[in-house]
């Protein structure tokens, strides 16, 4: 599993995003069948469903994104939500720079600025530093030019199916072995993400060891 998630990650530095999502999903598929014998392994699965889940969402989103041709706000908004997942911090300034430049683009200054400070607090190389810096400087004090379906001040995850925020408070529904949350719509349906579990379905998530029965 360690394996395929390096060829994940590479996949994903690469721009192979469709590779990228395939290597993700076949170690989500592959979990399930997976026996440990302490705890310790039992947490670092989990962790590794966690982090597999983020990639699968934020890659779905991507390639949608890359589908539409003709609507430039949920363009934004799927590149802005990329943002949210959680992951390596070398993917992070890829996906920052380009929600950053997406947004400078459309004249979302203001959502633009934010996106520059975020990469410029995530180690940026020399370039990406230089490029955030420019966007920072000339977005200084203007606003957005459209409103996006986004608001980076009020913490939210993402709906695994619609790609809508799903913000603090807001009623949810989640898969019972991958985590994805989603809009109490989807309730029933097969998780979008893993493509295994039923979304709010009453189930005992994983068990991968004989320790957490005991």
């Amino acid at each position: 599993m360690e394996d395929r998630l390096k060829a994940a990650y590479k996949a994903t530095t690469d721009g192979k995003f469709p590779e990228a999502l395939r290597q993700f999903l076949s170690i989500l598929h592959t979990i399930p069948l997976i026996v440990v014998d302490s705890r310790r392994e039992v947490d670092e699965v989990k962790e590794l469903i966690e982090i597999v889940r983020e990639y699968v969402l934020g890659l779905r989103m991507e390639l949608k994104r890359k589908e539409l041709r003709d609507d430039v706000n949920r363009q934004q908004e799927l590149a802005a939500y990329f943002t949210n997942c959680k992951l390596q911090r070398v993917h992070m300034r890829l996906v920052l720079g380009s929600a950053m430049g997406l947004c400078y683009k459309q004249k979302n200054f203001a959502t633009a600025e934010h996106f520059a400070r975020m990469l410029l607090e995530n180690n940026p190389n020399e370039a990406q530093a230089r490029r955030a810096r420019q966007v920072q400087q000339q977005c200084s004090g203007k606003k957005d030019s459209s409103e996006l379906n986004y608001d980076y001040r009020n913490p939210f995850v993402v709906c695994g199916a619609t790609y809508v925020p799903i913000y603090r408070g807001q009623k949810d529904v989640s898969c019972p072995y991958c985590g994805s949350r989603f809009v109490p719509s989807i309730e029933g349906q097969l998780c979008t993400i893993c493509e295994l579990a039923v979304v709010g379905a009453d189930a005992s998530g994983l068990l991968c060891s004989p320790t957490q029965s005991r």
